[in-house]
């Protein structure tokens, strides 16, 4: 995937994820906290130039984990 198109989806799903955020009154703390790490995830993934693709891997299943705990209610737990 070209390094445009890699920007462009992480500032797509920062976006939504945001989105998300804010219209938070029926977040709990702890799934506000785990969406707020996938958020810091991406932005530090976007932020950091000349990485390996295992590195943008490992981070882009960071991200997944965080959001699968988010949307199966493992946080809770």
């Amino acid at each position: 995937m070209s390094r445009l198109r890699q920007t462009q989806n992480i500032d797509s799903l920062i976006e939504n994820i945001t989105t998300i955020i804010e219209n938070r009154c029926s977040l709990s703390e702890g799934d506000f906290l785990i969406l707020n790490e996938a958020v810091n995830l991406l932005k530090n993934l976007k932020r950091k130039k000349g990485k390996t693709n295992e590195q943008i891997i490992r981070a882009v299943i960071q991200v997944v984990e965080l959001l699968s705990h988010f949307f199966t209610n493992e946080s809770e737990n």
